[in-house]
């Protein structure tokens, strides 16, 4: 993290220690406080409108290329040359307008003609019973983080091993790429999701640029994590991995260091360029799972913390690490891999076991990564395996959340009802139950009741013609109760026809298990495995994390 510099601005949100990095609230925010033993759920909230989009122009702002055009760059060789490489750019196709009745505008159409079309957004904790009841609201503000709006894999909470913080990932404006000033952060910027890190700079990244201006100005955005305790304070630390991509997740472990999960790399670089040319080199070290010590300077290649290395025959270097969902049991790493087509989908542990992965950027590069037994281990699973969040119950007992392949199929009726889920998702969707047994993870059955997976549900001041339907679920809490039951809590995906399903409106949805049983429960059996919808988002609204508060 940069240097704190000490000069205090009052802004609406609390009380804000200037360079973006602290927020003391708490006694400062009419003594705020994540209620003992409730749940803390992250959110987002659109706040842009019709001008925050133009049609015709040149998206990302700032393509060299123009509207539809390229332009070429060079990047230096490992060997001492340059090699040229084309950066096509889009354009605008529809305006800045979330999805309304009142006309047929769309922003998330921009997806279709930008590749890293996404727009910047605030960020909301709110503290909720575990009946999805609302007790309070904590804005984070946006002079420190934001998120990407549509970007589903955002957000992530997690609490931290002691259980006195919850951390989470955003974006932090920083230096420029070719100079300048600060980056804003502020909701919408537009691709900030795609845009370099300021230590990372892949010249063949399209996002020149998060705001339209004239003169053009390079922006970079810190991968950062934000870390909130029981009365609301809030810090964050800067980091230079995922240029391009998005973090995903981060977790405090009982060392007190960050441990993250993301994604990199939105550049035109080819396979064999991103292991021959200098910013292909740093892509490719600074990815996947990664460490952070709370407060540091943002490490820089070639000092990136990346937690071992994944390389399967024929696939694109750095992309067999695109981590989603992250966790830590019994001082072990463990990370899923559950989306795009490099890799194998599946569940990974990271290191030894009782051991979290520690030391130098080398030491960490030598640090395993392995399948665990059991799991999905073959590239098909690309297509077949689509794990999110993880919850252990104990050490024989983990609870995986598939989100589906959101494949959309119209035109579908199964048992008398319109449903848009395809095979894949009907039959693996939802929330996994694996059981260790003799050494090998074996997927014992799939909780859905509840979910009503592939049947679409209307919402107020919506188009009816995009209209989601949950495609399964993505990140999770739990606990064991007592009397040997598990509670879960899960935000769901979507299906939709919608130009990004990452925006649509989804839920918040609770479930009960029997931590001993093997087999599926039957309906209706002691309220057992059955989901409950305990809060829906509205139109505007995206969920995206769900853990339980912070403790003093």
């Amino acid at each position: 993290m940069r240097k704190l510099v000490l000069v205090l601005v009052a802004v609406s949100a609390g009380l804000i220690v200037a360079s973006g990095i602290k927020a003391g609230r708490g006694a400062d925010n009419g003594g705020f406080r994540f209620n003992p033993n409730s749940l803390v759920l992250s959110k987002s909230i659109y706040a842009g409108n019709a001008g925050t989009v133009v049609i015709g122009e040149t998206l990302p702002p700032g393509c060299a290329g123009g509207p539809n055009g390229s332009s070429n760059v060079q990047v230096p060789t490992t060997a001492g040359g340059v090699v040229i490489v084309a950066v096509p750019c889009g354009i605008a196709s529809d305006n800045g307008e979330y999805p309304n009745l009142n006309d047929d505008h769309n922003v998330w159409n921009n997806s279709g003609t930008d590749g890293s079309f996404g727009i910047s957004s605030p960020i909301y904790l709110e503290n909720l019973t575990t009946q999805g009841h609302l007790l309070g609201t904590l804005p984070i503000p946006t002079n420190m983080m934001v998120t990407s709006f549509s970007s589903k894999s955002e957000l992530a909470l997690n609490l931290s091993v002691d259980g006195k913080s919850l951390t989470f990932m955003g974006y932090h404006g920083g230096p420029g790429c070719v100079g300048g000033a600060e980056s804003p952060t502020a909701p919408n910027l537009i691709d900030v999701s795609a845009s370099n890190t300021p230590g990372v700079c892949d010249p063949t990244n399209p996002v020149f640029s998060s705001v339209v201006s004239n003169p053009e100005v390079s922006t970079a955005y810190y991968r950062a994590v934000a870390e909130v305790d029981a009365f609301g304070n809030v810090s964050v630390t800067d980091g230079n991995a995922y240029s391009g991509d998005n973090g995903r997740a981060a977790m405090k472990g009982g060392n007190d260091m960050y441990y993250m999960a993301g994604n990199n790399n939105s550049g035109n670089l080819s396979k064999k360029q991103l292991t021959t040319t200098l910013p292909g080199i740093e892509l490719i070290n600074s990815t996947g799972a990664e460490t952070l010590l709370p407060f540091q300077v943002p490490p820089t290649p070639p000092n990136i913390g990346m937690i071992g290395r994944l390389l399967f025959p024929g696939d694109k270097p750095g992309k067999d690490t695109n981590f989603r969902g992250l966790t830590i049991f019994d001082n072990t790493l463990y990370v899923s891999k559950g989306s795009g087509g490099n890799g194998i989908n599946t569940v990974y542990q990271v290191g030894s076991a009782g051991v979290l992965p520690t030391g130098s950027a080398m030491d960490l590069a030598a640090v395993p990564i392995n399948i665990l037994p059991g799991f999905p281990n073959t590239p098909a699973s690309t297509n077949t395996a689509f794990p999110f969040g993880m919850f252990f119950a104990n050490a024989n007992t983990l609870y995986v959340c598939d989100e589906g392949d959101g494949t959309y199929v119209p035109g579908q009726i199964i048992d008398g009802v319109v449903n848009v889920a395809d095979p894949q998702s009907l039959a693996t969707a939802g929330l996994q139950k694996w059981v260790l047994q003799n050494g090998t993870w074996t997927l014992v059955y799939v909780l859905q009741k509840g979910l009503d997976i592939g049947i679409p549900y209307g919402l107020a001041n919506y188009p009816a013609s995009i209209n989601p339907a949950t495609g399964g679920c993505r990140n999770i809490t739990g606990r064991v109760n007592g009397d040997g039951t598990v509670e879960i809590w899960a935000i769901t995906s979507t299906i939709s026809q919608n130009g990004d399903t990452g925006a649509d409106p989804n839920k918040l949805v609770h479930v009960r298990d029997l931590l001993s049983s093997t087999t599926l429960p039957n309906p209706g059996s002691n309220g057992l495995g059955s989901f409950e919808t305990i809060r829906s988002a509205q139109a505007g609204e995206v969920f995206r994390g769900v853990a339980f508060a912070p403790r003093d």
